[in-house]
């Protein structure tokens, strides 16, 4: 074989063999800031502070505490929910702290960090509609955001039940004081929240007590990134052990909050369903 055919064969063979994948924690390192989506539309996760203007919460302080330990900036982008995932995929942003539940069928999109919180959707409904349980929904409508949990898991409790979407949840909360359908879902310490803006018009408005789902929420990694999801999962380890991650949980979720949970139910210990 001469020379030209050595050389053609050994270009196509090292065409033929995969370019060595790039850690993308090195990457974050090399850049010097950790992007994070959140949904800044969510209190007290990722929420706009009426004050700074600046979007905190509970979900954002643990990704300061990431990107502390990790030596880089934290960069806080807001996403829609429905964008959370596609934008984590696409590498336009390297974590997600944005009120994402974990679920099975998620997991072969994107991997999870440690569960960081743990919650029930529950439906929110005008006194007016005289909706008392979950059953009564049937051929009613209910109002929800686009992109998340809350519609399946909705669909799937009340069989019939008539499921309008919006791009925030925030403009579902809006559409039910609108009369624009009976009932709103969303998980209960958001539900709690909202109710708790409504000031004197909380009387005309009830929380079901029945569950529709338990939601484990995480942190979102890209798939397969297990320098990323190992340096996310210790720091979140460490909090817990330390105390810090539940003196952050009451410091947005407890007594002095607008939601004044008074225990917390969970350890952040495991990414398991």
């Amino acid at each position: 074989m001469n020379i030209r055919l050595l050389a053609a064969a050994a270009f196509t063979a090292a065409a033929l063999v995969p370019a060595a994948h790039a850690d993308q924690l090195d990457d974050i390192r090399k850049k010097g800031e950790l992007v994070v989506g959140v949904l800044g539309t969510d209190e007290p996760n990722s929420f706009v502070d009426p004050r700074t203007r600046e979007i905190v919460g509970y979900e954002v302080d643990l990704a300061h505490a990431i990107a502390r330990r990790i030596g880089v900036k934290p960069v806080i982008r807001q996403l829609s929910v429905a964008a959370r995932i596609p934008e984590l995929q696409q590498g336009r942003i390297d974590l997600l702290a944005a009120s994402l539940t974990h679920t099975k069928e998620r997991e072969a999109q994107i991997d999870f960090s440690l569960t960081t919180f743990v919650t029930g959707q529950k439906v929110m409904v005008k006194n007016s509609s005289g909706v008392a349980d979950l059953a009564q929904l049937a051929g009613k409508r209910v109002l929800t955001v686009k992109g998340g949990t809350q519609e399946p898991n909705v669909r799937k409790a009340v069989p019939g039940v008539d499921v309008v979407t919006f791009e925030t949840t925030q403009q579902a909360f809006l559409a039910l004081q609108q009369g624009k359908g009976v009932g709103y879902v969303n998980d209960e310490s958001s539900l709690m929240n909202d109710h708790a803006k409504l000031g004197a018009a909380r009387k005309d408005y009830t929380v079901l007590p029945a569950n529709l789902s338990v939601e484990p929420i995480a942190l979102g990694v890209r798939k397969g990134e297990k320098g990323v999801k190992a340096a996310v999962d210790g720091v979140l380890a460490d909090l817990e052990k330390s105390g810090e991650a539940e003196k952050l949980f009451f410091k947005w979720y407890g007594p002095d909050s607008k939601l004044q949970f008074t225990r917390r139910a969970f350890r952040i210990e495991s990414d398991k369903l």
